[in-house]
């Protein structure tokens, strides 16, 4: 009967192991988000209301506020997306959305940090 319960928990642990493989997004260093903000490739996304956005934001960034991300989805998938706000809230939870909607997102926090990034590279 031991080994009976054995090979069930380790089939069982190889089931949970392989499906947390699955849902696994790897987190993105600090390297890596630089390299993507200055990517020509990504969408840098300003999840704050139009107001704030007006009041300043990285370079060639748009505006899609956070209550109006998922009415957006068709328009940022298939695009490497970088979210970000005042203090990476809204973003934090404008990358959960994207995320479970299957867009490539990354978080950039503010739009301070993300414009100090395209800063640094323009100064290099």
């Amino acid at each position: 009967m031991r080994k009976t319960g054995l090979k069930g928990a380790a089939l069982i642990s190889a089931f949970l192991l392989s499906a947390c493989q699955t849902t696994h997004v790897a987190e993105t260093s600090k390297a890596d988000i630089k390299e993507v903000i200055n990517s020509s490739e990504a969408t840098l996304v300003d999840v704050r209301i139009p107001e704030q956005y007006a009041e300043g934001t990285a370079k060639n960034a748009i505006n899609i506020p956070l209550s109006t991300i998922q009415n957006n989805l068709k328009s940022l998938k298939g695009k490497k997306v970088v979210v970000f706000c005042n203090k990476g809230v809204q973003a934090d939870q404008a990358v959960e959305i994207l995320k479970k909607n299957g867009v490539e997102v990354y978080d950039g926090t503010s739009w301070k940090n993300v414009k100090a990034i395209q800063d640094e590279a323009s100064n290099k």
